[in-house]
């Protein structure tokens, strides 16, 4: 019996599915495949699902985490391609937690939280 898991994804959702389409190609993300529910996006090794799913109060309450080598790079890049200005999104500054990891929040153009985040040491107690 072979029970190894290849992958999981998770079904972001999207209010204006072809903004948001948008606002994660800005990114860098590609999508190799979309149809006029679903789109599968991928940036390097990761990816996820993005569904035209208009719910607004599920859409601000889902949070999606994104591990990267460097978060102070992610962030420069973020805030060059304009996300901000060009999709109304916010984007927070880098800041080292507690809990061992440097990160930064983005929200979509739906409300999704992402936290774009690298591994630090963890602050002594």
């Amino acid at each position: 019996m072979n029970l190894a898991a290849v992958e999981i994804k998770a079904f972001v959702p999207a209010l204006d599915f072809e903004a948001s389409k948008a606002f994660y190609r800005t990114l860098g993300f590609e999508i190799p495949w979309s149809d006029e529910e679903l789109a599968y996006v991928r940036h390097g090794g990761t990816s996820f699902l993005l569904q035209a799913f208009d719910h607004p109060t599920f859409a601000r309450s889902f949070q999606m985490h994104l591990l990267v080598e460097n978060v102070d790079d992610w962030h420069r890049h973020v805030v060059a391609s304009e996300v901000a200005e060009r999709y109304g999104v916010k984007v927070g500054e880098p800041g080292d937690q507690p809990w061992g990891m440097r990160d930064f929040t983005l929200f979509d153009p739906s409300g999704v939280l992402w936290r774009v985040a690298q591994n630090i040491p963890p602050r002594p107690r």
